[in-house]
């Protein structure tokens, strides 16, 4: 009986280290980097659906690649505080096809159109970088932020833009005090805060939210 018992304890431990070993491999897996970058994944593969969605064709096909722009831009500058200027140029490239699919009868002046306002809205980024910075005696934007401002306004329209500068602003402010209340920390002017986090993806929406605007109309 003793000996019985002695090889019914020993399968029990093995079951037990299996198990344990099933568990381990599980939570390697399953990691907090594992779960962010799922979804990553899937706000990208949703953003592509929509983009095809909203707006069938060529039209959908160049939303989606703004999307998934905007999200790699927002994911690297979340990660690291830049903005590669390669995605800046994809995005431009993007808007520029955009442009001309928009208006085929008129390809010059629409992307010219597109270009004067992505000069104009980088200029207002580029002032308020120069100002804070000569104001408060450090900087406010990066470079990559107002190279990121002519993206959008090559893409959006001049009624959209504020909206998308609102939502990006309004995003990062609540991200940061909702952050600063759950971590217990003070609430400084003073923090560094990756703007392109939330202005990349804000810059998709309000594309989208145009598209589906001159749908109603």
């Amino acid at each position: 009986m003793t000996l019985h018992h002695k090889n019914v304890t020993t399968k029990s431990i093995g079951k037990g280290r299996r198990s344990g070993s099933l568990e381990d491999d599980l939570r390697k897996l399953v990691t907090p980097a594992a779960f962010i970058n799922a979804l990553i994944a899937a706000a990208m593969g949703a953003a592509v659906y929509v983009s095809l969605v909203i707006a069938p064709g060529t039209i959908g096909l160049l939303g989606a690649g703004l999307a998934l722009t905007m999200l790699a831009i927002a994911v690297i500058d979340g990660r690291s505080f830049i903005i590669p200027d390669w995605l800046n140029a994809a995005g431009i490239v993007l808007a520029i096809v955009y442009a001309a699919v928009r208006e085929p009868e008129a390809i010059g002046q629409a992307v010219a159109v597109a270009m004067l306002r992505g000069l104009a809205l980088a200029l207002v980024f580029f002032s308020l970088r120069y100002g804070y910075a000569k104001l408060r005696g450090r900087q406010g934007l990066g470079f990559g932020d107002v190279k990121l401002a002519f993206v959008a306004g090559t893409w959006l329209d001049w009624m959209t833009i504020p909206i998308a500068i609102e939502l990006a602003a309004f995003a990062a402010i609540t991200t940061y005090v909702l952050r600063q209340l759950i971590l217990g920390q003070p609430i400084s002017a003073t923090t560094r805060m990756p703007f392109g986090l939330f202005f990349a993806p804000a810059i998709w929406i309000c594309w989208v939210i145009e598209i589906w605007w001159f749908q109603l109309v």
